[in-house]
């Protein structure tokens, strides 16, 4: 982990977060307890993204805070400390908000975090509410974020929505404020808490970074410790075929972020639908390099072409993680978000 040591570039909420974070649990209690909830989530975001920050910049922080404390060591801010020094302070229900708000996407506001949602996870959620609705949630967007999303809702609704933000005049507060109320507890609740991991998908994350045989060794020797533990994890892993699932636009992201040479190897030891998914999601052009690339590799080591499917299903885990693409779960049922 990077430690932040350079003290000049901290922000004056990084300073409070250090700051909090370095007085101790009884101190930061109190301090805690006299903050609005906006202020909470702000200092708590900041603090989970944190890091390791120097004994040196802790002691500079408290020298300009004329606190003359020169013993503090480095802190270390994480999800786990900030919600375990929450739950010090307040109740179980009001933590669960705030890291909630936390987990999700980045941003101050509700429309700062919209912006950080990929365009189609917000169009897919905004296509089942009101026009109306959509509306006034497009006004308050970035216009270039809102122009994305706007194309992928359907071709009548999107119109209809175009109307009403054509007629919108001032929107009322407290219009505004129920919608931000729905946001809130309902898409962004739900996007953070499909980022929440147990110790099974932990398991699942770490066994799918194995090579297969590895891992094939591990769930074997887990099935007879323990079935439905290594039946659960198994349902979890996402491998390089479940790629199949992706829905053309996730395709398309992936591919554009991939590395081709990395793409060729691993599309070497792809079952022919998984093969015709990713060609038919490029052009004519590009799809005739790709397999004049892959024809030019010859015979290749089994152990390369994992290698190269693991960074693929990396890739796409990452993606997933920034709300870029959308994965489907190993059960075939609802979309969800990691």
């Amino acid at each position: 982990m990077r430690v932040r040591e350079d003290y000049r570039a901290l922000s004056g909420p990084e300073k409070a977060a250090i700051l909090l974070m370095s007085l101790g649990d009884e101190h930061a209690s109190k301090m805690f307890a006299l903050m609005s909830d906006d202020e909470i989530k702000e200092i708590s975001q900041i603090m989970a993204n944190l890091g390791s920050v120097s004994a040196n910049v802790v002691e500079r922080l408290f020298v300009e805070f004329a606190e003359q404390l020169s013993s503090t060591g480095t802190v270390v801010g994480s999800i786990g400390s900030t919600e375990r020094l929450l739950m010090k302070v307040m109740d179980a229900d009001r933590v669960g908000n705030i890291m909630e708000e936390i987990r999700g996407p980045a941003g101050r506001t509700m429309w700062d975090k919209l912006g950080n949602v990929n365009e189609m996870v917000l169009a897919n959620y905004l296509k089942n509410e009101y026009p109306q609705t959509v509306a006034v949630v497009l006004t308050k967007i970035k216009p270039d974020h809102a122009a994305k999303v706007l194309t992928m809702l359907p071709e009548n609704f999107s119109m209809e929505v175009v109307m009403r933000m054509l007629r919108m005049e001032a929107v009322q507060k407290d219009v505004l404020s129920d919608v931000e109320r729905t946001l809130r507890t309902e898409f962004m609740s739900n996007l953070a808490r499909a980022t929440r991991r147990d110790a099974h998908e932990m398991m699942a994350e770490i066994f799918n970074s194995l090579d297969r045989a590895t891992e094939s060794r591990f769930v074997a020797a887990l099935e007879e410790r323990n079935k439905d533990a290594a039946e659960k994890i198994k349902s979890m892993m996402f491998t390089f075929e479940d790629l199949s699932r992706l829905d053309p636009g996730g395709v398309q992201t992936l591919l554009r972020t991939l590395d081709k040479a990395k793409l060729g190897l691993a599309l070497k030891g792809a079952s022919e639908p998984l093969r015709d998914l990713f060609f038919s999601n490029m052009s004519e052009r590009a799809g005739k390099l790709l397999r004049e690339d892959m024809a030019s590799l010859g015979p290749v080591r089994l152990k390369e072409v994992e290698e190269a499917q693991q960074i693929m299903v990396q890739t796409a885990k990452d993606l997933a993680a920034r709300g870029e693409i959308v994965l489907s779960d190993n059960k075939g049922g609802d979309e969800l978000v990691y």
